[in-house]
């Protein structure tokens, strides 16, 4: 090999490694600046799914381009996959190489596979019928130790478990979870083989998923990477950061109408941030797990009523019990001032706390609920939406009883 084809490995090498670090959008800029050869070879290298994502980014003249330098079967598994949702089994799936008939014997079986192994990965080979459904499978151990003039129908491992490709990639994950297979095929409803999905894809996929959800409680893209932009970064992120300033305006909004009772009883603004605090830990934790039960589907219908409920309880003894200490707090504070109401001030503050935990955990639970049911990324900013709740309701509470009572 000489240097011009080192220097080209190298370069290549390279520009997959900082594809591969950026989001798709991001990615797709950088790649139309090389030569439609050059970006055929590239995708070629990467998944289905991020291909067809890079795809999807690029100029139109130049992904005919990427088409004309790519092999023919190459091109037909893209337009397969174009047909299924992004996020789906069918967006994930690559060509089912090594595909046999029944009636092939275990010899010119192996004759076949012996030029296709050199060029692609095989770990099962696949027999289906004449019209292309999957009857069973067969691994590289069968095939080796098999009797060569048996035939393949006579090793293969019938009833193979399939994954369908409008499966959406949770439901896939639940599904092989106890299998653990390196490659599942990928059939339609009528059993039809169209693919297969390799596990590694599968965990991939997921655990990217997994890591972007805490981000998104935040208001952080999943497409932002620590190779993104601080341009791309920062349009990212600031809108969020707007939208949490306008929350924060109305929990300010609160604190200005008890205005009066704030400026009479000053010593009431020491144990805002103790009741912010605390009811924001409880949401956070009710919120926490709502998300991993519906990652996991777990929640099914009409288990909503039993977690809301359970989330309240749960606020209120949390509530009750730190209040206790709380009340305390504000009691021993009370009175070094020397302030004539410290024993209504300890009970405004239990109660308070009482009632915030207790609103904490039923939003901690309804937030993601009522994100999903309207269609909406459970896990999309909750946590901007439930510091607004928690603040709002454990504020107004502290300051409305404080104003009734004293």
């Amino acid at each position: 090999m000489n240097q011009a084809s080192l220097a080209a490995d190298a370069e290549r090498s390279e520009l997959l490694r900082a594809i591969k670090a950026r989001a798709p959008r991001e990615a797709a800029e950088m790649l139309a600046e090389q030569p439609a050869a050059v970006i055929a070879e590239v995708l070629q290298e990467l998944s289905p799914a991020l291909t067809l994502d890079l795809l999807a980014g690029l100029p139109g003249g130049l992904v005919d381009g990427v088409r004309h330098e790519t092999p023919a079967p190459i091109v037909a598994q893209w337009a397969v996959n174009q047909r299924f949702a992004p996020g789906t089994i069918g967006y994930m799936m690559e060509a089912a190489q090594a595909v046999f008939r029944p009636e092939v014997a275990v010899k010119d079986a192996i004759e076949r596979l012996r030029p296709l192994v050199r060029t692609v990965f095989v770990t099962y080979a696949y027999v289906t019928d004449d019209e292309g459904r999957l009857l069973g499978i067969l691994t590289m151990r069968d095939l080796l130790f098999a009797d060569e003039a048996a035939t393949l129908a006579d090793i293969m491992l019938r009833n193979a478990f399939f994954l369908t490709p409008d499966l959406v990639l949770g439901d896939a994950m639940k599904l092989a979870l106890d299998r653990h297979y390196p490659v599942y095929p990928v059939c339609d409803d009528n059993g039809l083989l169209l693919g297969l999905v390799r596990g590694q894809t599968l965990f991939e996929a997921q655990a990217f998923d997994i890591t972007a959800q805490v981000g998104s409680l935040v208001g952080v893209e999943k497409e932002e990477r620590l190779a993104t932009s601080l341009k791309t970064s920062f349009r990212f992120r600031h809108p969020w950061l707007q939208i949490n300033l306008v929350t924060a305006f109305v929990a300010g909004a609160v604190v200005a109408i008890f205005q009066d009772t704030v400026d009479r009883l000053v010593i009431l603004a020491l144990f805002l941030p103790v009741l912010a605090g605390q009811s924001g830990n409880t949401g956070c934790q009710a919120l926490a797990v709502t998300l991993r039960g519906m990652t996991l589907g777990e929640m099914q219908a009409g288990k909503a009523r039993a977690l809301v409920t359970k989330e309240a309880s749960l606020g209120a003894l949390n509530g009750a019990l730190t209040g206790v200490v709380a009340a305390i707090g504000m009691f021993i504070v009370a009175n070094l001032q020397g302030n004539p109401n410290a024993l209504l001030l300890s009970l405004v503050v239990w109660l308070a706390l009482v009632g915030s935990c207790v609103a904490s955990g039923v939003c901690g639970a309804l937030v993601p609920l009522t994100l999903k049911r309207y269609g909406f990324d459970p896990a999309t900013a909750s946590s901007i939406f439930l510091t607004t709740a928690t603040d709002v309701v454990s504020m107004g509470l502290l300051l409305g009883l404080a104003t009734l009572l004293i």
